[in-house]
């Protein structure tokens, strides 16, 4: 799989949770609330865990918030109907962006659909995107321990949105040139970001 698409596949993947999504038949059982932020709040660095608000899973499969925030982070805990473990987390200035995702899915908008409306909707002003860099951080993997905190087949994908960011005002490509160097993804736009995707054994 090319750098390029893999990054892409684990961004896909963090909007489609971001997005709110919900599956029909019947939904697998979310695990409790202290289980859920372990899971949630695994992606960031462990000075910023304890004060992150997490969006977690009710028993009807309804995403709400199982804990208040205290500094500028929101994470989001794994979906128990979608299959392995991803958790993200994000910057409280890219809330507009992550909850318009979240409205889009109850529309039926979805994957890369979602993707480009929120992104039209940032080049037209109606959709506030940050003003200054904020960081999303990424944890995929096969399955994750709440009583170690551990994470087997561990992958991460991180992302700075820059908006309008293009390598003349950073001095990065707007291509992936090697193994957990730095791109941008959507240069020149308002939903521009850095994207980093650290090699892992698999690759």
């Amino acid at each position: 799989m090319s750098r390029f698409r893999h990054s892409f596949f684990f961004m896909t993947a963090f909007f489609m949770t971001a997005a709110l999504v919900s599956g029909s038949g019947c939904r697998a059982q979310a695990p409790n609330a202290e289980a859920q932020i372990a899971g949630a709040v695994s992606p960031l660095p462990e000075d910023l865990r304890a004060g992150a608000a997490v969006m977690g899973y009710t028993a009807d499969g309804k995403l709400v918030t199982i804990r208040e925030g205290t500094n500028e982070m929101i994470c989001l805990a794994d979906d128990p109907n979608r299959e392995g473990f991803h958790a993200a987390c994000y910057h409280v200035s890219l809330e507009p962006y992550m909850a318009r995702g979240r409205e889009l899915r109850a529309e039926g908008i979805t994957g890369a659909e979602s993707l480009e409306v929120r992104h039209r909707e940032a080049e037209e002003g109606a959709l506030k995107m940050p003003e200054a860099p904020a960081t999303v951080y990424n944890l995929s993997g096969d399955s994750f321990d709440p009583t170690t905190g551990e994470v087997t087949g561990e992958r991460r994908l991180y992302a700075v949105y820059i908006p309008y960011a293009t390598p003349a005002s950073t001095g990065l490509p707007d291509h992936p040139i090697g193994p957990g160097a730095p791109w941008i993804m959507r240069p020149g736009a308002p939903t521009a970001h850095l994207m980093i995707s650290p090699p892992t054994a698999e690759n």
